[in-house]
C-alpha cells in the first residue's frame, strides 16, 4: 500500500485513468459545477448532476492525457 502523499510513477496512463478521484460539487442556481481538488484546474458543469458527472470523467481523461504526455511523474495519487 502506498503512503499517503506519496507518489509513485507507473508507465501507464491506463492505470493513472482507473484511479478513482473526489470529486466536489457545487449546486449552481442553473446546474452543477464539479471539480478534481488533486487535478489542479481539472473541472467541468452540467444542467444536470448526471451531465455533470459524465463532463468531469471526460475533464479527467483529457487532463491526464495531457500531463502524461508532458510528465507522468507530476501526476498526483488520489488523496482519499
Amino acid at each position: 500500500m502506498e503512503e499517503p502523499g506519496l507518489k509513485i510513477q507507473h508507465d501507464s496512463l491506463s492505470y493513472y485513468l482507473s484511479l478513482q478521484y473526489p470529486i466536489d460539487v457545487y449546486p449552481e442556481r442553473r446546474g452543477f459545477t464539479v471539480m478534481i481538488p488533486d487535478l489542479p484546474g481539472c473541472m467541468s458543469q452540467g444542467m444536470t448532476m448526471d451531465e455533470a458527472m459524465i463532463n468531469i470523467d471526460r475533464a479527467k481523461h483529457l487532463w491526464l492525457e495531457t500531463v502524461y504526455a508532458k510528465d507522468k511523474t507530476s501526476i498526483p495519487l488520489p488523496s482519499k
